[in-house]
């Protein structure tokens, strides 16, 4: 059985998710955390209950929610994994975090490109993978059935949705994903989202006042 750590990271509150079951191993959705403080967190973390980290996973390559990538690269030699099409984000990373007082020395390769409708196996574990942009180019959620819960990164949140505002954000095409890839799920699906609150899909599609 899959268990869920929720950390909360930088100054964009980032929610990071650590995901473990019983062999010990685990994986990492956004790694979010920056500075030494945060990484001390995410560490004890893994030490205290014995896991072993084996992926990388980002649901966007927004600044906020990959600052731990290079960490994560240079102590436990694990790249990033992550769509193919947020590679445009990496072109102006540094100047994007300089922008919001972040540092970023490095940017690691991604270990591979993550592939709409994907299996990602850990352990005794698995996420299917959707690719849902709208919000960002490249955006993913992480579904587990067996469970019943979806990470949906800045796509949906309890009572809003992703910004599309930014560059290559699109209302249309993130009404899109949200419709065809995350309202098909059953409804009491819990929605982790990358900010705030846990939701549920069958909320969402009641009381989302932007969802039209």
């Amino acid at each position: 059985m899959i268990q869920i750590h929720k950390f909360i990271f930088n100054n964009f509150k980032v929610n990071s998710y650590l995901l473990y079951d019983e062999t010990g191993e685990c994986i990492l959705a956004d790694a979010a955390f920056y500075g030494q403080e945060e990484e001390e967190e995410f560490t004890n973390f893994i030490s205290a209950h014995n896991l072993k980290l084996v992926r990388n996973l980002n649901t966007h390559c927004h600044i906020d929610h990959i600052l731990g990538n290079n960490f994560i690269a240079r102590v436990y030699g694990i790249n990033p994994e992550y769509h193919k099409n947020s590679v445009l984000f990496f072109h102006t990373l540094k100047e994007i975090g300089s922008n919001f007082g972040f540092e970023i020395d490095q940017v690691p390769e991604p270990r591979r490109f993550l592939e709409d409708g994907e299996t990602i196996r850990w352990g005794n574990s698995s996420l299917k993978v959707f690719y849902t942009p709208g919000h960002a180019e490249g955006s993913v959620c992480f579904y587990n059935e067996p469970q019943g819960f979806v990470i949906t990164g800045d796509v949906l949140f309890k009572d809003t949705i992703g910004r599309t505002d930014l560059p290559s954000g699109d209302f249309d095409q993130l009404m899109n994903s949200i419709k065809t890839k995350l309202f098909t799920l059953p409804g009491d699906t819990i929605v982790l989202p990358g900010h705030g609150p846990e939701t549920s899909i069958g909320y969402e599609m009641v009381n989302n006042p932007f969802i039209r």
